[in-house]
């Protein structure tokens, strides 16, 4: 026995049920001219992951059961072929429910076979954290789906699972119970610096806990915050890889299943390779850029280039994902800007090849500072000023972007944004927020990695390194330094990541070696700035826990531990 499966491993759009079917099927008469005969297509492919509330629109599931159907018919002439097609489904078709009393909608995959829907399988397990919220949406399933593809001896009995369902042990065991020879896991998945290795060690586990063979079906794309990588993954029974489709590109990635002398299936294909954290992340933060821009129709984009770290590294990614001719650099001096700065920005404009333009704001500053002089007079200079600079720019920006179109990239880091280190209405006004999920160590290293690789072809060395190697400042004020404000980037971040990603108790961080005065005042700071963080642009989340999806805690709160 001899079975080609096939993983369209596709960047998929929230919504576009007709662009998503022409996807699926061009993908599928591809792979069935090469021999495969069975496609998987990831979870929710239908409609694109996350719909979130479009779910609760009846219009918006009419849409995706008219696509399926469309696949299906426009494949029925494709003898042998089978689709596992990841689509939301009313409670028929077989399905059973726990109710009657009202339609209920499940996270659901329909296996397509010669123009019919063969099977529908529910998925049993609804994850309820980080981004994810299906139990908002979807009642869980309670049946296996176990399936046959081909006839007599050389058949393949294939259990259907979806994404979750494989991370506990019951979904699987049930469907080897129902006669499964090998494990199809469809998925969602979202990234994070890591997932791809948590994935495949749970999976190993989960193929060798039950005897089984696994396919593990992903999808790459951005959407909204989030981004899929694909590497989709292929594991013998016994949990070794067998096969590795590529990250972050859309591909369709085929496994070979064939028996072994002593009759055990044995699966094989090509393997890419798992590639280092920056890299992972900069693929995911300009694979982010590319598919917002480009799903919602922005013809460019444009930013604040101010020579320091934070920008030359948005600079960077934007240029990356859309190319020079699509991004705007613009510099917009104050009278506290170093010569320096300027001569950086120039520079790093100049390396990448992007339009670039300054514009100071002196005389607008004069003139807020002259309209409020007797409301501020006997009042000393302080944070208020250095507001009134950076709102002037976030004005000029918006209008930019409002004449011409392009949507402003901000350039605020997880650090500024976690402890309030940013302006309302000023650096936070914008339509993206490219790094907002990078802690500033992060940002240095990750700037460092681009000067050193040149992953899209736009050359290396793209950021000065003077950016790099100065100490950081918003030029707000004379002589202006992040560490006025807030601790070392080192603590500062080590602090983060212990109370905010893995919520670490102040005491067991305290206990950890940190100084107490510090851990309290960079806590503090967390809970007081959530007014700000709910204010900001959406932005790409690259961690396990970032401020959006991840991060909901209340404005008014009195808790302090």
């Amino acid at each position: 026995m001899s079975l080609q499966i096939c993983v369209a491993q596709l960047n998929y759009c929230v919504g576009d049920m007709a662009g998503n079917a022409r996807m699926i099927i061009a993908a599928a008469r591809q792979a069935y001219a090469q021999g495969c005969r069975l496609l998987l297509t990831p979870e929710l492919a239908i409609c694109g992951y996350a719909a979130e509330d479009l779910y609760l629109r009846s219009a918006f599931i009419e849409a995706c059961d008219e696509a399926v159907d469309q696949v299906a018919r426009e494949l029925a002439e494709l003898e042998g072929l089978y689709v596992v097609l990841g689509a939301p489904a009313q409670s028929s078709g077989g399905l059973r429910t726990r109710s009657v009393s009202k339609p209920q909608l499940f996270n659901a995959a329909h296996v397509l076979s010669q123009g019919r829907r063969l099977h529908t399988y529910a998925k049993r397990e609804l994850p309820n954290y980080q981004v994810f919220d299906e139990r908002r949406y979807f009642t869980p399933g309670q049946q296996p789906c176990v399936f046959s593809v081909g006839e007599g001896a050389d058949a393949l009995r294939v259990g259907l699972l979806i994404c979750e369902d494989a991370w506990f042990e019951e979904p699987a065991q049930l469907s080897k119970a129902a006669g499964a020879q090998l494990l199809a896991v469809i998925n969602a998945s979202p990234f994070h610096a890591g997932k791809a290795n948590e994935r495949e060690r749970a999976m190993a586990g989960r193929a060798t806990a039950c005897g089984l063979p696994l396919v593990f079906a992903h999808l790459v794309g951005g959407q909204d915050e989030v981004v899929f990588e694909g590497a989709s993954f292929a594991l013998q029974a016994d949990g070794q890889l067998a096969a590795r489709a590529a990250s972050f590109q859309p591909e369709t990635f085929a496994v070979m299943v064939a028996r072994d002398p002593q009759g055990a299936l044995q699966l094989s294909g090509p393997v890419a390779a798992l590639r280092g954290t920056e890299a992972d992340l900069w693929d995911a933060l300009v694979l982010g850029v590319r598919d917002y821009l480009g799903k919602n129709g922005f013809p460019g984009a444009l930013l604040g280039l101010s020579g320091g770290i934070d920008s030359a590294l948005v600079l960077a990614i934007a240029v990356d994902a859309l190319g020079a001719d699509r991004v705007r650099a613009v510099m917009m001096p104050s009278p506290y800007t170093a010569s320096i700065s300027l001569e950086d920005a120039r520079e790093m404009a100049r390396r990448l090849g992007v339009r670039y333009d300054e514009y100071s704001i002196v005389p607008q500053f004069e003139a807020f500072l002259a309209t409020l002089s007797v409301e501020f007079a006997g009042r000393p200079i302080d944070a208020t000023e250095e507001n009134i600079q950076a709102r002037i720019r976030g004005v000029i920006l918006m209008a930019l972007s409002n004449k011409f179109g392009s949507i402003v990239l901000t350039t605020g880091n997880k650090s500024e944004m976690a402890t309030g280190y940013c302006t309302l209405y000023g650096d936070m006004a914008g339509g993206f927020a490219v790094i907002k999920d990078l802690l500033k160590t992060t940002v240095f290293e990750l700037a460092r990695w681009r000067n050193a690789n040149d992953p899209y072809g736009r050359g290396l060395n793209p950021i000065p390194e003077r950016i790099i190697t100065r100490p950081p400042s918003a030029e707000l004020r004379p002589e202006q330094t992040d560490q006025d404000s807030l601790p070392p980037y080192e603590v500062l971040d080590a602090i983060l990541s212990r109370y905010m990603e893995d919520d670490e108790r102040i005491e067991d961080i305290v206990a950890a070696g940190f100084d107490r005065q510090v851990v309290e005042q960079v806590t503090r700071l967390i809970k007081v700035n959530e007014y700000k963080r709910r204010q900001a642009p959406v932005g790409i989340r690259v961690s396990h826990r970032s401020f959006g999806k991840d991060w909901r805690y209340p404005i008014t709160s009195r808790f302090r531990a």
